[in-house]
């Protein structure tokens, strides 16, 4: 099959791997994406992590929080000028206020009542497309609660309260002092706002994705031609090394690096007075896994002039 530019500069884009290597690899795999990036990370080529801020959508992330309950949300515009719109920023607000109120699902936020009004979130919205001029629409929104403890938020380039680019959320149950358990775990959400992790713990995270990792590191070993037994213990070590970077409790503190976000937990208990466990966070980033229509500049203007 013919491969396009257009799939070699997104493999580029993705794995920062050579324009050859990149050809290569999609011929190897039929114009497969994910087999190409595999295919990349076992010849050593590249790490292929997928580089994160490939958003496609404008506008805001929100938050909104209680005293033991916080909510986040996503409404999407077309461009980043509405995003700094003050009439935009006051229907995020509200709507991050209406995903606290009412559980934060998506499609029951969707359907609440908008504040101040006899309207539906979806309807205000409709209106407001009308009134800023460009399509909006709201995306998602979720909530974290704890019968005991703190929900902290944080907001990682925050055009305004509560409103910015990306969104943390991490509830941390305990019986001690909410407020000490409030203050580490926002700490704990600056360091998800910075990292990324793939979940909690090792146990939640998608058995499909080990068996994809596994697979990877013992082809990247067997290129070494030791024997099974050693090969064996090499994807072992790889796989340790793995869940220490994916793994949110396992990751290496960004606050102090020498320890584990574990054992930060577990020296936060001194000031919070009693045993505390992180059960749940939310990262929301800004229209992550949206793909942005890309469009020919020269293309567009040679258009406007011939009309």
């Amino acid at each position: 099959m013919s491969i396009s530019a257009a799939q070699v500069k997104e493999l580029r884009d993705l794995t920062g791997a050579g324009m050859m290597d990149c050809k290569a690899a999609l011929n190897e795999t039929n114009g497969n994406m994910e087999e190409a990036i595999d295919w990349l990370r076992k010849k050593g080529i590249s790490k292929a992590d997928k580089k994160a801020g490939r958003t496609a959508a404008e506008g805001l992330i929100g938050v909104d929080s209680g005293v033991r309950e916080a909510a986040v949300v996503e409404v999407n515009s077309e461009t980043d000028f509405v995003a700094r719109n003050d009439q935009f920023q006051e229907l995020v607000r509200n709507v991050a206020k209406v995903a606290l109120a009412y559980g934060g699902k998506t499609e029951v936020v969707a359907a609440a009542k908008y504040p101040g009004s006899d309207k539906s979130v979806t309807e205000v919205i409709k209106d407001a497309v009308g009134t800023i001029g460009e399509n909006i629409s709201f995306r998602r929104s979720a909530k974290l609660t704890v019968p005991h403890g703190a929900v902290a938020t944080y907001v990682h380039n925050a055009v305004a309260d509560g409103l910015g680019k990306l969104g943390v959320l991490v509830a941390i149950e305990t019986t001690g002092n909410e407020h000490a358990a409030n203050a580490f775990a926002r700490q704990v959400a600056m360091h998800v706002a910075a990292t990324n992790p793939m979940a909690l713990t090792a146990e939640q995270i998608d058995p499909a994705a080990v068996e994809r990792e596994k697979a990877i590191f013992s082809d990247q070993a067997r290129q070494s031609g030791k024997p099974e037994a050693i090969i064996e213990k090499m994807v072992e070590g790889r796989l340790r090394k793995f869940y220490e970077e994916v793994v949110l409790l396992k990751q290496a503190f960004v606050l102090n690096p020498d320890i584990t976000v574990e054992k930060a937990l577990k020296d936060a208990e001194k000031d919070i007075g009693a045993p505390a466990k992180i059960t749940a966070y939310l990262r929301f980033a800004l229209g992550e896994g949206i793909e942005k229509e890309e469009t020919d500049f020269a293309a567009e203007v040679a258009a406007a002039v011939k009309k």
